[in-house]
């Protein structure tokens, strides 16, 4: 046997609309699944308060009600022939008036009314909608497919894998929206969304830096002293570089466009540090001429730095 609508409000019989709608609201305002994220009791009794308001908000269904012709879920009870004189008297001023059903919530100017929406259905009724809770997860990707953007799957844990455009250019700790993908809504309302935070994993030698990328391109010492072509990696490919003389450790050079790509279709740039590398063993030969170079003994790099 369903429970009395009146009760689980708890209001009298002959409650004028106002105190219902007020006695819905202040329990709604404690029980809303979105108030109150995985607790499914305060759900289900959320649900329950709706559909008692659903009825007793809607004149024609609480009058029926009222008369026994139908239980709390609207099923038909057995019919009584003074039903049909009373409806037909009933209009407005009448005790079960009201053509507002959900529309008063649109004046509320708190958090609350922005749960609620008002659907057209069969007679001009109202019926109470709410959207579902949107779902919220993570995802790690590579550098460069943040950089240069990828397709993937995230598998939820209820569910199909969702397929992620993740678009050029994402960033460490951006949230993409996926629309319709989250909780499924109350009464007919429209679906949350599911909320991706993307985590990029650190590149074994590039680092994003704004718009930019940055790397330290080790070189020989006769690359650093003769200059000439060498070879860079970029997001978007190699290229060859041209390298200046005399380049010492720490400069810097400058590729233009090559780095993150932006909205405006534009993008940010690479720069290359250059890292003078000695071989890995002692040359006979690089030995020989440092100690026969006469004028290397006449620089000091460290100028300026003693106190």
């Amino acid at each position: 046997m369903s429970r009395d609508p009146y009760e689980i409000l708890g209001v009298k019989r002959d409650a004028p609309q106002k105190e219902i709608q007020s006695a819905f609201r202040k329990l709604a305002k404690k029980l809303h699944p979105d108030l109150n994220p995985g607790d499914k009791n305060a759900e289900a009794k959320f649900k329950e308060i709706s559909a008692a308001y659903e009825l007793l908000s809607d004149e024609e269904k609480r009058a029926r009600f009222d008369h026994g012709e139908i239980d709390m879920t609207g099923a038909e009870q057995a019919p009584r022939n003074f039903y049909r004189d009373y409806a037909s008297a009933s209009g407005p001023g009448e005790p079960y008036h009201n053509s507002g059903g959900f529309a008063d919530f649109g004046d509320a100017d708190d958090l609350f009314a922005s749960f609620f929406s008002r659907r057209a259905s069969a007679g001009g009724r109202s019926a109470f909608r709410a959207p579902g809770r949107d779902r919220h997860f993570s995802m790690e990707i590579d550098l460069l497919d943040a950089v240069k953007g990828t397709k993937t799957q995230v598998k939820l844990p209820e569910g199909p894998a969702i397929e992620v455009q993740v678009p050029p250019g994402t960033r460490d700790g951006q949230t993409l929206r996926l629309r319709g993908k989250g909780e499924p809504g109350f009464g007919g309302g429209a679906a949350g969304d599911a909320l991706i935070v993307i985590r990029v994993r650190p590149h074994r030698f590039f680092t994003r830096d704004g718009d930019d990328i940055r790397l330290e391109l080790p070189i020989t010492l006769s690359e650093a002293v003769l200059g000439g072509k060498v070879r860079v990696p970029t997001p978007s490919g190699p290229i060859d570089l041209a390298l200046p003389s005399n380049s010492s450790s720490g400069k810097v050079l400058r590729i233009k466009g090559k780095g993150v790509p932006r909205g405006n279709g534009s993008a940010g740039d690479v720069y290359v540090t250059v890292k003078v590398v000695l071989p890995d063993r002692p040359d006979e030969d690089l030995t020989s001429f440092i100690k026969r170079w006469a004028s290397g003994t006449t620089q000091n790099p460290r100028k300026g730095m003693e106190g």
